[in-house]
């Protein structure tokens, strides 16, 4: 059996650092910025927040705490653990929640290209004085070839740092979650101290009250929670394959996604700040001025953090040294996710007979394939991050769905009583997983999709209408059920 396989994390630390790595990436610094800029209103974006955080405890924590389970449980990747916990005909539902975090991957290596392109500029160039300059930076590196080069140096960083498995995983992630927290916490510190920061603040705290009574709020609160902390993802199920049997459930789950949602938290103040600070306090733009251009900096919001960030270091005592530690964290947070994301489905490979090489070529090959759309127009990036971000939501039900299957209450007794020092779980927790999760996915994305039926809806080419949504998810669906028995039987090694 491969080595890789049989692999444990050999401490507590090198643990945490791991499942920490997972939920802190760029979806705490890059997208909790930009997601909570698109889904404020004019008065606040705390509306946002509050649906944000029910989902925290009501979704991604419990889902956490499953993953863990049947990790530890049946030390295999995600396919294979769906057919041991639900059968052989339910195959196609690991194949699809595996494929959801991996079409992910396939634009987040884009991602975390720009993250080391802005690492390099932060070195070699000065740091912009004004929005113009800035802007200038993101669009010649958008408008050249250059995506398409750092979307390679990302992936096949990626490949290297799973090569040798858990690890060579642990190691890495000693390194980088710590740096990126310390460098977070001082730029948000330092973003907190310009003038006319509080403003910025006071926006992304104030609720705008209405808002709770819209699907889209929802929609986008409980994606992103699953995107911050990697609920439904089969992340924490594939790295738990490698959890020791002395490593706590229910005590890493709350922790991980706590301290994760808290980083997301210091990224949107430091984000909100230096930009309410630098256009509002220093430009005199009003506040639905300043709103505008959050929200039309790229594609959804795209560049937000890459727009703003420079310009918060260009204000800065030591701003140069600050912004290269800066890029530099979140370049490891976006490998810090990126080496779980390749590592998912390369095990799900591994589990089907093939040796951890090919794998790997197999996955960091067709996973830059895949992402040579989104490299090279931001438009299909943005639309990819909409489908498949809503398709957590749809893994999640799945998740809920086989455990639901096999009895809540039996899961809680056998697995989340306390053993061994850990917290215990309560009777809310199986009210949440056999009742909320099912209900909240199955009504959200009915009130959601009841909602969408726009002028444009029936156009699978326009990037944000229903109609493209249902499309790539019909497909993907209907693949896996076509040849779940080839499934199964690709899988049945590792199955036994």
């Amino acid at each position: 059996m491969d080595s890789s396989v049989t692999a444990r994390f050999s401490s507590r630390w090198g643990f945490f650092m791991s499942v920490l790595g997972i939920a802190v990436g760029t979806g705490n610094i890059w997208r909790f910025p930009r997601i909570a800029a698109q889904n404020g209103g004019d008065d606040g974006a705390g509306a946002f927040l509050i649906a944000w955080l029910v989902f925290l405890f009501a979704w991604s924590i419990p889902l956490i705490m499953i993953e863990y389970v049947w990790g530890r449980r049946n030390r295999v990747g995600v396919v294979s653990t769906f057919i041991k916990e639900g059968g052989d005909r339910f195959a196609w539902m690991g194949a699809f929640v595996a494929f959801v975090a991996t079409a992910i991957t396939f634009f987040y290596s884009v991602v975390v290209g720009w993250c080391i392109y802005y690492l390099i500029q932060m070195v070699i160039s000065p740091l912009p004085q004004s929005t113009d300059q800035a802007m200038a930076v993101w669009n010649d590196y958008q408008s050249g070839g250059w995506p398409l080069l750092f979307h390679a140096i990302a992936m096949g960083l990626g490949g290297l740092a799973i090569y040798k498995g858990v690890t060579s995983i642990e190691k890495v992630n000693k390194v980088l979650v710590p740096t990126l927290l310390a460098i977070v916490l001082i730029a948000t510190v330092r973003a907190l101290m310009l003038p006319g920061a509080w403003e910025g603040l006071v926006y992304l705290f104030t609720p705008d009250w209405a808002q709770l009574a819209s699907p889209k709020i929802w929609i986008e609160a409980l994606t992103q929670n699953a995107w911050d902390t990697g609920a439904g993802w089969g992340l924490f199920l594939t790295y738990a394959a490698y959890m020791s049997q002395k490593h706590n459930v229910v005590k890493s789950a709350v922790i991980t996604a706590v301290s994760n949602n808290f980083v997301s938290l210091m990224a949107a103040m430091m984000v909100f700040s230096t930009v309410f600070a630098v256009l509002q306090t220093e430009m005199g733009m009003s506040r639905l001025e300043v709103l505008e251009i959050m929200r039309n900096s790229g594609p959804a919001s795209t560049g937000l953090t890459f727009i703003w960030m420079p310009q918060l270091f260009a204000r800065m005592f030591l701003g140069s040294p600050l912004a290269i530690m800066f890029f530099l964290g979140l370049t490891f947070a976006g490998f810090s996710s990126l080496i779980a994301q390749l590592e998912l489905p390369a095990r799900v490979f591994i589990d089907a007979g093939l040796s951890r090489p090919k794998a790997i070529g197999m996955v960091i090959g067709f996973s830059y394939l895949l992402g040579i759309p989104s490299a090279i127009n931001l438009n299909i990036l943005s639309n990819q991050d909409f489908v498949w971000g809503v398709a957590l939501m749809v893994s999640g039900a799945f998740v809920a769905f086989i455990v639901i299957r096999n009895g809540v209450e039996k899961m809680r007794a056998e697995s989340l009583s306390g053993e061994d020092g850990d917290w215990s779980v309560g009777q809310a927790w199986v009210i949440i997983v056999k009742y909320f999760i099912p209900v909240a996915a199955v009504t959200l994305l009915a009130w959601w999709l009841s909602q969408s039926v726009t002028d444009r809806w029936f156009d699978p080419f326009d990037p944000g209408s229903l109609m493209t949504l249902l499309v790539q998810w019909a497909l993907m669906i209907g693949l896996f059920l076509s040849i779940n028995k080839w499934i199964v039987k690709r899988m049945a090694g590792s199955t036994k």
